[in-house]
């Protein structure tokens, strides 16, 4: 329990005042804030994908030449979030959300000037590091502005908006490669972020963390007042109940303390997993679905439907974590994932059976994968959200890097779209009774924090 001193009686928890006002439009630009940020993060990580084509025509070199531009970016991913969670829960995660966003916008914009794969490599790796900053932030920060009951859903809210923003990456470079050229992609996902970053300017600090790091009183009322103006703020302190046995750590050693660890293993070991699934199906489910004897187009439109259920999963899976254990709703989505991908290997008799799977692995993929970063944030104390969420995101990018580069090695082995999608329901299995597992863990009494 933290407390914010002053010689006034009434204490108020800040979370409770949360919890029990109507969600006011002041938290409702938030979110829309938050979901800018990551529909921005969403366009310039799938950028670099829609793009390749082009740059390989231009410098004359085959796409496969393009691998370690593919991957960097994956890597700053992964660096980014494991740096930027402990400097937020030092510094606040506002100011990181704003260096963040800026300086992704800012590597984007400076891939226009690269002249061979090797700045194009640099540049993204670069851009990735403030990636892999922002997508934590704006999850840990929009969590602590968010009533309980609504937490996981309005959080899948926001992280939609990385799907929508991956497909305005698909969307533009279509209607700017043609006449402008594939550089026109990288100036509209620089110039977005960094005129975002300035804006950002206005958003709040996180309340609680305002709270708990003893912030003056009057610019916790000031925020409080923005999201209901009830008499009481004037004449009260103000405080977060949780559990915050650990708050001497530092946040990186709160993760990992006895009644952490286990969550945070779990919650590593599912997110790693999930990425290895999505990376190696994204990258690869086109080329699987063309070796099975099936045409380009037919091979196209199916891949096409893999993240159209994206949004409608992470709708559906939000809605049931509110109302429903989270881990175990997320473990479900994992378990039906590893069922539908396994049914994708073995039921690849006909077009309209295989793209009637992929649409389901896809509402489940892209709903237990968005639900993770939901899952995280509901899971640690303030004083070390932002980094657990954040690690959790860093160390699962190993798996993504994984499954971008494993599926080609299946497939320059030999071997069949039956046997890798067969292949792949083990880690989305493995994913489920980790999660499967944290909820037992969690269910024990001892360690009954929120």
């Amino acid at each position: 329990m933290s407390h914010h001193q002053s010689a006034t009686s009434k204490v108020i928890d800040v979370q409770q005042f949360i919890d029990e006002h109507s969600f006011s439009p002041y938290q409702w630009l938030i979110l829309f804030i938050c979901f800018l940020i990551v529909a921005a993060d969403g366009f310039d990580t799938a950028a670099i994908g829609f793009v390749a084509p082009a740059v390989a025509r231009e410098w004359s070199i085959p796409v496969s030449a393009l691998g370690p531009v593919l991957s960097a970016a994956l890597v700053g991913l992964a660096l980014g979030a494991l740096l930027a969670g402990p400097i937020a829960d030092r510094i606040g995660r506002r100011r990181v959300l704003i260096g963040s966003v800026f300086f992704f916008g800012l590597w984007t914009a400076a891939c226009v000037a690269a002249t061979d794969i090797w700045q194009l490599t640099v540049f993204r790796f670069l851009t990735g590091i403030g990636l892999g900053a922002a997508l934590p932030n704006a999850t840990t920060l929009l969590s602590e502005y968010v009533p309980a009951k609504r937490r996981a859903l309005l959080l899948n809210i926001m992280f939609c908006g990385f799907t929508l923003g991956a497909s305005a990456g698909g969307l533009a470079a279509a209607a700017l490669i043609p006449d402008f050229g594939w550089r026109s992609v990288f100036v509209v996902g620089g110039a977005v972020p960094v005129l975002l970053a300035i804006g950002l300017i206005r958003l709040p600090e996180s309340i609680r963390f305002m709270v708990i790091r003893d912030w003056p009183i009057e610019r916790i009322r000031h925020v409080l007042r923005r999201i209901a103006n009830d008499p009481a703020i004037a004449t009260s302190r103000f405080t977060v109940w949780e559990n915050q046995g650990d708050s001497q750590r530092t946040p990186i050693g709160a993760m990992l303390a006895r009644p952490y660890r286990f969550g945070t293993l779990t919650l590593w070991l599912a997110y790693y997993m999930g990425l290895l699934v999505y990376y190696t199906l994204t990258s690869w489910m086109p080329t699987l679905i063309r070796e099975a004897g099936f045409s380009l187009r037919e091979a196209a439109l199916v891949t096409a439907l893999f993240p159209a259920g994206g949004v409608l999963g992470a709708l559906i899976f939000g809605w049931l974590m509110d109302r429903w254990n989270p881990s175990r709703t997320v473990a479900l989505a994992f378990l039906l994932l590893g069922v539908a991908v396994c049914a994708m290997g073995q039921g690849a008799a006909s077009t309209g059976s295989l793209a009637v799977l992929t649409f389901v692995a896809g509402v489940c993929m892209t709903g237990a994968q968005m639900s993770m970063l939901a899952l995280a944030a509901l899971f640690y104390p303030t004083h070390s959200r932002a980094t657990g969420v954040a690690w959790m995101l860093g160390v699962g990018r190993f798996g993504g890097i994984l499954g971008a580069m494993g599926g080609g090695t299946l497939l320059a082995a030999g071997y069949s779209m039956i046997y890798i999608f067969t292949l792949m329901a083990a880690p989305a299995f493995v994913a489920a009774l980790a999660l499967f597992a944290m909820a037992w863990d969690r269910a024990r009494p001892a360690l009954a924090v929120h």
